[in-house]
């Protein structure tokens, strides 16, 4: 079982999936929103996956068993979780994974989905992004019923990503998560990998940037992958013919940074609080980061107390995370300089 964690997860998740299909193993893929239960997420993936190994005949009888326990579970746990919605192919079978306790009644669903995986010679691996958003309890149960099919050799797994506060909330919901996951975090590209992420497939197509560029664009993005590839693309639509220069690219820089400022530090900035947003824009104040809390609340003039609730929401909202203790950093760089640009005046400190 392995929790990834950092940027450009995504793309890796998708990766380890495709090689994963190629093997013949089974596997769903999902995407944790901050407002759905982990029950209404897995319901109808694993009904999905249980309908195809139903037509294995190695695996039908224990396959059709699992829809059972799937019916259980829904109906056992659609009063608490009324955003639950999946096809019942099957009645239930009483007694199995129908407690309406989601912790055992998840178990026992993983258990017997596990079973039909091994009867049909396979493993079904579930792959979730943005793991972060899933409530506590929930993801205790999960890894709860992922800890007993481990106990018991039984083929199901998780492949889970997101943000770097992930590892530390896995913990919190159990505290031997650390034990049964690996957590490789995927980072800024180290500058070879940067500069090679942006020269070859410019390469490819006949294209050459010069060293400065290229040296230039690494610098502005600090490495972060899809800020790679932003900066590459509005250099190659500024650039008139190749190679792609060093004026190219500084002035590529300003649509460039206008692009995300409209979309994807825009898109973060507008779910924040008033509250939030001013402590946000005090750590801005204080620079890439990161910086301790006592640091922030001297900016804000506050207690430490008084601002750990604002703190610990931003935490929930994937906006910053504690890379050491008392420590506090943005989750994706550059989002210091944004929140400078959109909030420049002393007003935010009233």
């Amino acid at each position: 079982m392995v929790g990834l964690r950092g940027v450009g997860k995504t793309v890796l998740l998708d990766r380890i999936r495709e090689d994963a299909e190629a093997a013949g193993i089974y596997t769903v893929r999902m995407e944790a929103p901050e407002e759905r239960s982990l029950p209404a997420l897995l319901a109808p993936q694993l009904r999905q996956a249980l309908l195809r190994l139903s037509h294995n005949e190695l695996a039908k009888d224990l396959a059709q068993r699992a829809l059972r326990a799937l019916s259980g579970f829904a109906r056992s746990l659609k009063i608490k979780y009324a955003d639950i919605e999946v096809g019942l192919d099957f009645e239930p079978e009483a007694g199995l994974a129908d407690n309406g306790d989601l912790e055992h009644d998840l178990q026992a669903l993983l258990e017997t989905v596990g079973a039909a995986s091994h009867s049909a010679g396979t493993a079904l691996i579930m792959f979730i992004d943005e793991l972060q958003y899933v409530k506590e309890n929930e993801l205790a149960a999960l890894i709860t019923g992922l800890h007993r099919c481990a106990q018991r050799k039984l083929p199901i797994s998780l492949v889970g990503a997101g943000l770097p506060q992930l590892r530390g909330r896995m913990g919190a919901a159990k505290s031997y998560a650390e034990r049964l996951f690996d957590f490789p975090e995927i980072g800024p590209l180290p500058e070879p990998a940067a500069k090679l992420a942006i020269s070859k497939p410019a390469l490819e197509q006949g294209v050459v940037f010069e060293d400065a560029a290229v040296t230039q664009i690494v610098a502005q993005t600090k490495g972060y992958p899809y800020f790679l590839q932003e900066w590459g693309k509005h250099s190659w639509d500024v650039a008139r013919h190749s190679p792609i220069t060093l004026a190219d690219v500084t002035k590529a820089s300003a649509s460039a940074i206008a692009a995300l400022d409209e979309s994807f530090f825009r898109v973060r900035f507008d779910r924040l609080t008033p509250a939030e947003k001013k402590y946000l824009r005090a750590m801005a104040e204080l620079g890439p980061g990161p910086h301790r809390s006592g640091d922030i609340s001297d900016c804000l003039k506050r207690k430490v107390t008084s601002l750990g609730p604002t703190r610990n929401q931003l935490i929930s909202k994937g906006m910053i995370w504690s890379p050491n203790h008392g420590d506090t950093a943005f989750t994706v760089p550059l989002f210091d300089e944004f929140m400078r640009r959109i909030m420049p005046n002393e007003e935010w400190r009233i």
